[in-house]
């Protein structure tokens, strides 16, 4: 027979994992409720991924979780810059020996060398800009994100996505 601290323990696990399907947002995850750093309108109807991560920075800027929002920035740039090359068929450029793309500091080098666009000065000048929030965000164990700092480059932001969106085919 069991004892009631016994009981209590499996109908609070059954509980938790009745609850769990119910409580947690859903295995995709969701779109952000905002539109705090990238207009939704900028990625609607691009792809699937482009829409996922922008809604990813969205909601990170929304819950107040700032270097999470500054690493998917880098990383909604690095995916439209490879997508800019992929649309013009000059993928290769930004590709090493192995057919991996680089890092992107070098996707940033050979985009605003390329002389299949021009780059607007806006974009060139924040690029490298957000490069570095991105990076210290991801990989600097003593800096810390904080609002104000996403705050001062969310006009950068904009410009870059959406001239990349532009440059990428995607609009």
């Amino acid at each position: 027979m069991m004892d009631k601290a016994s009981k209590i323990k499996i109908f609070v696990s059954a509980m938790q994992n009745d609850c769990k399907d119910v409580l947690l947002p859903p295995e995709a995850g969701l779109n952000a409720h905002g539109q705090s750093v990238v207009p939704i309108a900028l990625i609607n109807g691009t792809r699937g991924y482009i829409e996922r991560v922008a809604h990813q920075v969205n909601g990170c800027y929304d819950e107040g979780w700032y270097d999470a929002c500054a690493v998917m920035v880098r990383r909604l740039l690095e995916t439209l810059i490879i997508e800019a090359f992929e649309y013009h068929k000059i993928a290769d450029k930004i590709k090493d020996g192995k057919g991996d793309f680089f890092f992107l500091s070098d996707l940033i080098r050979c985009t605003l060398s390329e002389p299949t666009w021009n780059l607007t000065r806006n974009t060139k000048n924040a690029l490298p800009k957000l490069k570095d929030i991105g990076d210290k965000s991801a990989h600097s164990r003593r800096y810390h994100a904080v609002r104000n700092d996403l705050d001062k480059l969310l006009k950068e932001i904009r410009v870059v996505v959406q001239e990349l969106i532009y440059l990428s085919g995607l609009k």
